[in-house]
């Protein structure tokens, strides 16, 4: 592992902060440059990925796969084209992936769960000219890239490019340069942000780059690190903490591609594995299930959790279970997405902190109220505020949409999270509760508002408010809905359930409906939430 460097720097009294982490340099390199550009022979005889579902693949191998793929697609994507890529975690998708980054491409990436609407609505705003797609996505994409316009020549089954790419060769058309790595997009997520409905995120090289830099000393990621990949690598955290990270460091990718209890458990036993990140879901199944002590998991050293917050009486479980360290990071989209985490070594923190802020980064808790920013405490913590961060992982912008944007990032570049947060007089921070309305629910984010939008499209519904209420034990949130029925109507909450789950991916299914004579507003037509919630 290496060393962390920290910096004593006394923060207390500043308006803003920064971390107790020297600065990493970051270089001026293209993605798939500074991943894989500087692979020494013995590099390349490495493990790069186990996949059990696919080809398991040497660091050379992926190298090959990624040049004779990248010259396949190049026949077909312009350097500056999107190319959006459906499907779960495979070693085809790291392939084609990473090629389509080769070739001066970016890539949208998109949920396996999406419903057909969904992914028409990203194909439209993403402006996809290209659709990669996994066997088991077939039909919604096929349904998806109809409804939206696409031909379907462009819509290609990742497994058939990956196979047909081997008779390629990288000679055809070399990858192309980066002109500049800190403005070319690289990926384009869609996030919902801190309110609304989902927004491309535009992630340039340099964000992606800067992300992998600032966590590179902290995670005791090394080349013998055995990384589980059940994460998905469409999502940020899965794509960054575990794909670049473990890549950069040249460490072992054990593919999980669906989460089962002792399948995960039997694959890290054989595989001896030593990292696993993970969203607090896991982590409650794994406190719980008798399963753990069938296993040999005396290689694993860490257990992160991300994308949700993790009960610290949880996290003390969990450590005492596995007999690993287990921390917290925090983190968004719009951050690519790491900018807190608790480490392993130094300073300690309390079980429920996100840790301190990565390097390169500074960040300012601003009163939600009166605007001012609040100042590190003394001793003690501080008050609460919203949590700003500004740093090179930080995105550009949403795509076409920049009025979201210049609400999301303030005139001083600081990114406003939506999140409330306090932080002690050491730097560490605790996000005690959020200012957006989004849900949170096994790591994935729920906006209200589109859930909202689907309940007034019926006709028996009047009006209608969606909250977050508690959900199982990983401190997740599900949605609930309060509904005012028509006069005349007699629908039940079963019908509304069901209504609201045809029409969106599984994980914003409403899990509650309660009837009420009016939804509680403010006087300017604001839906006063905390008011349901506290019902």
């Amino acid at each position: 592992m290496t060393e962390v460097e920290t910096v004593p720097e006394n923060n207390q009294g500043l308006a803003t902060f920064g971390s107790p982490h020297a600065d990493v340099v970051i270089p001026d390199l293209s993605l798939i440059e500074f991943l894989l550009g500087d692979l020494t022979d013995e590099d390349r005889g490495r493990i790069a990925i186990v996949d059990r579902s696919g080809p398991s693949l040497t660091y050379g191998e992926l190298e090959s796969a990624i040049g004779q793929t990248g010259a396949r697609l190049s026949r077909d994507v312009d350097a500056g084209d999107v190319v959006a890529l459906m499907g779960h975690n495979s070693s085809d998708w790291v392939t084609a992936f990473l090629a389509a980054l080769s070739i001066g491409a970016a890539v949208t990436t998109i949920n396996v769960l999406a419903t057909v609407g969904e992914v028409v609505k990203q194909l439209r705003d993403s402006r996809a000219t290209l659709f990669i797609v996994a066997d088991s996505c077939e039909p919604v994409a096929r349904a998806a890239a109809t409804d939206s316009g696409m031909p379907e020549s462009d819509v290609r089954l990742l497994p058939d490019l990956v196979a047909s790419a081997e008779s390629a060769t990288p000679a055809e058309k070399p990858a192309r340069p980066i002109a500049d790595p800190t403005t070319q997009l690289a990926v384009l997520p869609y996030s919902s942000g801190t309110t609304g409905e989902a927004k491309g995120v535009m992630l340039t090289h340099r964000n992606l780059v800067a992300n992998v830099c600032q966590l590179d000393a902290l995670l005791g990621v090394d080349e013998q690190a055995s990384v589980v990949a059940l994460l998905p690598f469409s999502h940020i955290y899965g794509m960054t903490v575990v794909l670049h990270l473990a890549l950069r460091r040249r460490a072992k990718i054990v593919i999980v591609p669906r989460f089962e209890v002792d399948d995960l458990l039997s694959t890290m036993e054989r595989e001896r594995a030593t990292h696993l990140f993970v969203a607090p879901p896991v982590v409650v199944a794994l406190v719980k299930s008798a399963a753990v002590e069938r296993y040999d998991l005396s290689a694993l050293t860490l257990l992160l959790s991300g994308a949700a917050p993790l009960d610290a009486g949880l996290a003390q479980a969990a450590a005492d279970r596995l007999s690993c360290q287990v921390r917290q990071a925090y983190g968004m989209s719009e951050m690519s997405p790491v900018s807190h985490v608790a480490p392993l070594s130094g300073p300690s923190v309390a079980p429920n902190s996100v840790g301190f802020t990565v390097p390169n980064m500074t960040c300012k808790i601003v009163d939600p109220v009166g605007g001012q920013v609040i100042s590190l405490p003394d001793n003690g913590t501080s008050a609460p505020g919203e949590l700003c961060c500004a740093g090179p992982n930080v995105m550009a912008g949403y795509l076409g949409n920049a009025d979201a944007t210049a609400d999301a990032i303030d005139a001083d570049g600081f990114l406003h999270t939506g999140d409330l947060a306090t932080v002690d007089a050491a730097g560490a921070v605790t996000v005690v509760d959020r200012l957006k309305e989004l849900i949170k629910y096994k790591g994935y984010q729920v906006a209200p508002a589109e859930l909202e939008g689907l309940l007034l499209d019926h006709a028996d519904v009047a009006d209608a408010a969606v909250v977050g209420v508690p959900f199982g034990e990983g401190g997740d949130e599900a949605p609930r809905a309060y509904v005012v029925r028509r006069s005349d109507s007699t629908v039940d909450a079963p019908h509304i359930i069901d209504y609201v789950a045809s029409r969106v991916s599984p994980y914003k299914k409403v899990r509650e409906v309660v009837f009420l004579d009016e939804i509680p507003k403010s006087p300017s037509g604001k839906i006063l939430r905390r008011l349901l919630r506290d019902r």
